[in-house]
């Protein structure tokens, strides 16, 4: 199984953006990855409603593996995404 290196909020944050723009998904630029790489960060609200909607599998999902641990690793996901408090050294 592959495993990501960028953290789930962020590349459902980069997905959403791309749609948007991309004009391979409905969009209006052909090149659109600099574009979301600049602004994915304004559709982290809509990748966490994303995570938060999933905390709970459906009953196939919950069928197929351990409940507990999907909400938990979604759960992580989302605090993930958390913003960090900034500490300022002066």
């Amino acid at each position: 199984m592959d495993i990501a290196h960028t953290p789930a909020a962020e590349r459902i944050a980069r997905v959403l953006c791309g749609q948007r723009i991309s004009i391979n998904a409905g969009g209006e630029t052909e090149s659109a990855s600099a574009m979301v790489d600049d602004h994915w960060r304004d559709h982290l609200p809509d990748a966490l409603a994303v995570l938060r909607t999933l905390r709970e599998p459906d009953q196939h999902m919950a069928a197929a593996g351990d409940p507990a641990i999907w909400e938990a690793m979604v759960l992580v996901a989302i605090e993930q995404a958390k913003p960090k408090p900034q500490t300022v050294v002066l």
